[in-house]
């Protein structure tokens, strides 16, 4: 696979959309709005528009990946205020500190292609992007997989920690049994 990434913007909506549908609107109709203001609307179609209405606003910040034209997975980043609501959101608040300039939501890759190395050309373009609009502190939520049992046909949509660890990010705190904060400074 030859994986590039670009942003997601009104001109690559088209893409995002088919990688979206082809997948029954990812968790059953979520369009990566569950990090958003506001969460998901309720309906499938409901959080296609917001989705929609935020990209043609320029109010997201997400890498797309390809696999030469075809869209097959993304990363969610942006700031605390653009993805407020993330996973333990309780357990978060609990021991909360300087907030993050940017967290990183979600990360999602096509059924039929996941093991190719989509999820770690995500988080890789997302953190170049970060970089370019000048750094800072990096929150991620990612699951632990090591000393766990096996997660059969389970997707972590927040990613395994060792994709972060390989990008510079260290334990902050846990937030759940199998979640912890990790933090990078780009």
């Amino acid at each position: 696979m030859g994986l590039t990434t670009r942003m997601l913007t009104p001109d690559t909506w088209d893409d995002f959309a088919a990688l979206v549908e082809s997948n029954n609107g990812v968790w059953g109709g979520c369009w990566c709005m569950g990090f958003h203001p506001g969460g998901s609307t309720g309906t499938r179609q409901g959080n296609h528009d917001a989705k929609q209405q935020l990209v043609q606003q320029g109010a997201v910040h997400q890498v797309l990946v390809y696999d030469e034209e075809r869209c097959v997975g993304w990363c969610q980043f942006g700031t605390p205020p653009e993805l407020p609501n993330i996973k333990s959101r309780r357990a978060y608040d609990a021991e909360a500190q300087d907030p993050p300039d940017w967290r990183i939501g979600c990360i999602f890759t096509n059924s039929k292609d996941r093991g190719n190395g989509i999820a770690a050309a995500a988080v890789h373009g997302a953190l170049e992007e970060i970089k370019r609009a000048g750094g800072g502190v990096v929150e991620a939520y990612p699951e632990q997989t090591a000393d766990r049992p096996p997660q059969r046909g389970a997707y972590l949509h927040t990613g395994p920690e060792e994709l972060y660890a390989r990008h510079g990010f260290v334990r902050d705190r846990r937030i759940a049994k199998w979640r912890w904060v990790m933090r990078a400074t780009l």
